[in-house]
C-alpha cells in the first residue's frame, strides 16, 4: 500500500462528505463499513489495496434511489465521477483502470461480473453489508424510505407466493438477501457471509413466531 495511503483516504472521506446519498441505508457509515471490510479481505486474499481502498470509498459516490428508472447505470456513473476525482487530486494513473472496474462491478443492480479480485473483494464487503444484523437494519430502513409494508399479513415468508419485494419488505430476504452468502467470490467473504446469512435466519424465525396468529 502506498505510504500517503492516509491523506488520500481523508480525501476520499471529505469528497463523499459533499456527496448526497440515496437513502440513510447507505450513508457515510455504511461506507466505511465497505471500506472496513474491503481492506480485512484485501490483506485476506493478497490483493492490491491501492485499487481496493479507493473503489471501497467511492463505491456510491452518485445517489440514485433503489427504485428509480436509472438504478443499473449507477455504478457505472458512480466510476465515472470517481475516476475524474481521482485524476484531479494525483491519484497514480496505472490504478484507475482497475478502480473504475471495482467500482462499476460492485452493484447488484448493475449485473456487471468482476474479473479482477479487487473487484471481487469490493462486490464481496459491499454485498456484506447486506447480511447480519446491520443487514436487517438496513433492509429495515429502505423497507420505510421507499414505503413496502413490513410483511404479507396471509403468507408472510412465501410459503405459497412468489416474494414481493416491490410491496413487502420480509419478502426481500427471499428474493435477494438469503442467496448472497453463495454468490461471494472470496473464502474470507464466504466465511463471513455464512456466519451472518445464519443470524438472519433466526431473525425470521423469531419474527415468525412474534407474529404467529396461531
Amino acid at each position: 500500500m502506498m505510504e500517503n495511503m492516509k491523506q488520500f483516504e481523508e480525501a476520499f472521506k471529505e469528497f463523499m462528505l459533499d456527496t448526497p446519498f440515496a437513502d440513510t441505508a447507505h450513508d457515510l457509515s455504511h461506507i466505511q463499513r465497505v471500506v472496513k471490510t474491503a481492506k480485512q479481505l484485501a490483506v485476506a486474499e493478497h490483493a492490491d489495496l491501492d485499487i481496493v481502498i479507493p473503489a471501497a470509498w467511492l463505491h456510491d459516490c452518485v445517489a440514485v434511489a433503489k427504485n428509480h428508472p436509472d438504478r443499473a447505470q449507477a455504478s457505472k456513473m458512480a466510476a465515472d465521477k470517481a475516476e475524474r476525482f481521482l485524476i484531479e487530486i494525483g491519484y497514480p494513473h496505472e490504478k484507475l483502470e482497475g478502480i473504475h472496474h471495482a467500482i462499476v462491478a460492485h452493484s447488484f443492480s448493475a449485473n456487471v461480473p468482476p474479473t479482477t479480485l479487487e473487484a471481487k473483494i469490493v462486490q464481496d464487503a459491499d454485498r456484506m453489508d447486506a447480511l447480519g444484523a446491520i443487514g436487517v437494519s438496513r433492509c429495515m430502513k429502505v423497507g420505510g424510505a421507499i414505503a413496502r409494508h413490513l410483511y404479507h399479513t396471509d403468507d408472510p415468508f412465501c410459503s405459497s407466493r412468489e416474494p414481493d419485494d416491490k410491496n413487502y419488505t420480509i419478502d426481500h430476504f427471499f428474493v435477494k438477501l438469503l442467496h448472497i452468502e453463495s454468490q461471494m467470490h472470496t473464502m474470507s467473504a464466504k466465511q463471513e457471509a455464512k456466519r451472518r446469512t445464519e443470524f438472519m435466519r433466526l431473525f425470521l424465525k423469531e419474527l415468525g413466531r412474534e407474529i404467529s396468529l396461531d
